[in-house]
C-alpha cells in the first residue's frame, strides 16, 4: 500500500491532527508569545476546525502561523503530499510532476516545492567532524555552458568551467553533508566557510588544489590526492563519500532540475543535502523531520528566492 493513502494524506482535518503532532509533540503553545500553559482549542459549531486562542496575549492561531504554509489556500494534505513526494523521491521531483500528482497549477507547485525546500534548511547546525574524523571538502560546477566538470581529470580539463555555477560540499566520513553555492572557487572564499563550519580536531581530506593549501595549520590534519596524476585513495586520503554525492547531485540537477537558475541553486543543493542526512530513515521518518523545520520560516511570492 502506497504511504499517501495514509489518511493525513487524504483528509485535510486528518493532515492537521498529523501536523500538530509533529510540530506540537509536548502539546500547543502560543507562536505569538511562546505561551504553552494557557492556551485552549477553540470549539463551537461557528470556529473552523484546528483554531486555538492563547489566554496570555488573546490572539488565535492554528499549527500554521509562524510556518511556511501560514496564509496558504492549498489543504493541508496536499502540502503533506508534497513534503512527502520531495522527501521520497532520491533525485527530487519537478514542479511540473507536482502539478500533475497534486492537481494544482505549475506556478503553485513550484512555489510549495521552494517552500518545502526552505523547511528543509538547517539553522545554526552543529560543526562537523572533531574527535579526529576525517570530513572531504571539494568542489563542483554546473550549468549549461561549455563542458561538465568531470572529478579525476583535473581542472584544465573541464574546459568551460569559469562559466559555470560552482557548488562547494564539505562531507563528514559516515555522517553529514553541507554545501554551498559559491561566486569564486579561491582560498579566500572556500577556507571561510571550512573554519566555519569544521571543528578544529578534525583532519580535512581534499584534492591538491592550492586553495586547500595551509589547512594542516588550522584542523588537526590535512590529506590529499593528486587528481592530476590519477590518483584518488591514499591510506585515509581521498574524496571517495564527495565524489558519490555530487554523482547524485548531478543526475538530480541534469534529470530534474536543469532549469534551475543561479539565484535558487542554493535552495536545490539543500534540498540533496537534506535527502543525504536523513539517508539512513524511512521516507516517511525523512518527511516528519522536513515539517519539523516548518517553524519561523516564511516565504512569499515576492520573496522566493530569499536564501538561494
Amino acid at each position: 500500500m502506497s504511504q499517501l493513502t495514509a489518511p493525513h494524506f487524504q483528509d485535510p482535518e486528518k493532515a492537521r491532527e498529523y501536523l500538530e503532532g509533529i510540530r506540537w509533540p509536548q502539546g500547543a503553545f502560543c507562536p505569538h508569545c511562546g505561551e504553552a500553559e494557557n492556551v485552549y482549542r477553540i470549539r463551537g459549531r461557528s470556529a473552523r476546525p484546528g483554531l486555538w486562542k492563547c489566554g496570555s496575549c488573546r490572539k488565535q492561531f492554528t499549527v500554521t502561523v509562524g510556518t511556511v504554509f501560514e496564509r496558504s489556500k492549498i489543504p493541508l494534505h496536499l502540502w503533506l503530499q508534497a513534503t512527502y513526494l520531495l522527501c521520497s523521491s532520491k533525485k527530487g521531483i519537478s514542479s511540473h510532476q507536482l502539478h500533475r500528482t497534486l492537481g494544482v497549477t505549475y506556478k503553485t507547485a513550484w512555489f510549495m516545492s521552494h517552500r518545502i525546500r526552505e523547511a528543509m534548511r538547517e539553522i545554526n547546525p552543529p560543526k562537523l567532524g572533531g574527535g579526529g574524523s576525517i570530513v572531504e571538502a571539494d568542489e563542483t560546477f554546473w550549468g549549461n555552458k561549455g563542458k561538465n566538470k568531470r572529478h579525476g581529470q583535473g581542472r584544465k580539463a573541464a574546459r568551460g568551467w569559469h562559466h559555470k555555477e560552482k557548488i562547494f560540499s564539505l562531507v563528514e566520513r559516515g555522517g553529514r553533508v553541507r554545501s554551498y553555492h559559491v561566486e569564486k572557487v579561491t582560498a579566500n572564499t572556500l577556507k571561510p566557510i571550512i573554519r566555519e563550519q569544521v571543528h578544529a580536531d578534525t583532519v580535512i581530506s581534499t584534492d591538491e588544489g592550492a586553495h586547500y593549501r595551509g589547512l594542516e595549520k588550522e584542523f588537526a590534519g590535512h590529506l590529499t590526492v593528486t587528481h592530476a596524476l590519477n590518483e584518488y585513495v591514499r591510506g585515509d586520503a581521498g574524496t571517495q563519500a564527495i565524489d558519490n554525492y555530487y554523482s547524485i547531485l548531478k543526475r538530480g540537477l541534469t534529470g530534474i532540475y536543469q532549469h534551475c537558475g543561479k539565484h535558487h541553486l542554493g535552495r536545490y543543493v539543500g534540498e540533496y543535502d537534506f535527502r543525504y542526512n536523513y539517508r539512513d530513515v524511512t521516507d516517511a521518518e525523512r518527511t516528519a523531520e522536513a515539517l519539523r523545520g516548518i517553524e519561523g520560516k516564511r516565504l512569499t511570492y515576492r520573496q522566493p528566492s530569499a536564501g538561494a
